[in-house]
């Protein structure tokens, strides 16, 4: 049987297959694409900490020194009053909540407070070196 040639199987179904995925990826190709789906609820907000409060008071802090930009105008302006109350009050927190902190809370107030007042004179002093009448 050496003289005989070997014999190729067609397997018909594969070739189905592969036309009916072809056919579905035109298909798809062929449609909008689909909105990013929402969040299972909107407007879910992480959960209530220290931590987080921290985190919005400093946040706008460094707002009003001009370090961050503003997320409507997108511009730095640097407004000191509002930057020196906010972190005042971030102090007023740390000193009400003396003994019911843990000491990784206590760790935060302390770099987060010592950060802010450090970039708080940085910006003071910048802003007495500049011109009178420039805009900040």
């Amino acid at each position: 049987m050496p003289d005989e040639k070997p014999r190729i199987i067609v397997d018909e179904d594969w070739k189905a297959q592969v036309e009916r995925e072809k056919e579905l990826a035109r298909q798809q190709a062929e449609q909008p694409p689909k909105p990013p789906e929402a969040p299972e609820r909107p407007g879910q907000f992480p959960p209530a900490s220290l931590e987080l409060l921290v985190s919005m008071f400093a946040t706008e802090a460094l707002m009003a020194m001009g370090q961050i930009p503003h997320p409507v105008s997108g511009k730095h302006e640097a407004y000191l009053p509002q930057a020196k109350h906010l972190i005042d009050l971030l102090q007023v927190l740390e000193d009400k909540t003396q003994g019911n902190r843990t000491d990784e809370e206590t760790k935060m107030f302390d770099q987060v407070l010592h950060e802010l007042r450090l970039a708080f004179v940085a910006v003071q002093k910048h802003l007495e070196t500049l011109p009178q009448g420039t805009p900040h």
